[in-house]
């Protein structure tokens, strides 16, 4: 039985756990077994340029922040080495550097699960969400989707102007040989 002041640190981990999990748009977990400290180093800066939290974790306390937050499907996949990646602002960054990692490392570096927005989702639902275009990419396409119809309606309006403008020409031209 550990002591009370180990108690209560790991209890604070949890609780801080819990809370930066609960807090974040999106979340990674990873297993590292086998990468090269350059590796992980590089990992490390790139996640930290993009904003992003990753650390090792133990999976007791993680397993008890995941159940404090009701994350009860990450449970089944805290075994083994674990890392988890948070970002609060960009569901998609963690995906996105963990997968191309993940594609160069080999077998050395699997994707086990996450979350985004509460969800949990499995390996490849992360996947996928790495798959998704940049966020940029996707607020053009949807502002070409909202532009198009103005666009087309735009057309419309002049169509009927341009029609009505060759009609009223063709009269005043008819009245005008007559």
């Amino acid at each position: 039985m550990p002591n009370a002041k180990v108690l209560e640190e790991k209890q604070k981990i949890v609780k801080e756990l819990a809370e930066k999990m609960k807090t974040a748009s999106a979340g990674v977990l990873v297993d590292y077994k086998g990468i090269t400290v350059e590796a992980d180093t590089k990992l490390r800066r790139e996640m930290r340029e993009a904003g992003i939290e990753y650390a090792v974790v133990k999976n007791t306390l993680t397993r008890l922040a995941a159940q404090e937050i009701g994350f009860d499907g990450l449970v089944p996949f805290l075994n083994g080495t674990s890392a988890l990646a948070v970002s609060k602002n960009d569901a998609v960054a963690p995906a996105k550097i963990l997968n191309a990692f993940a594609k160069k490392s080999g077998d050395k570096f699997k994707i086990k699960a996450g979350f985004v927005e509460g969800k949990v989702i499995g390996a490849d639902g992360v996947k996928s969400l790495a798959d998704l275009p940049p966020r940029e990419v996707l607020i053009a396409q949807v502002l070409g989707g909202l532009n198009a119809p103005i666009s087309g309606f735009v057309n419309v309006l002049n169509g009927n102007i341009r029609g009505l403008v060759v009609a009223l020409n063709a009269i005043a031209e008819k009245k005008a040989s007559a």
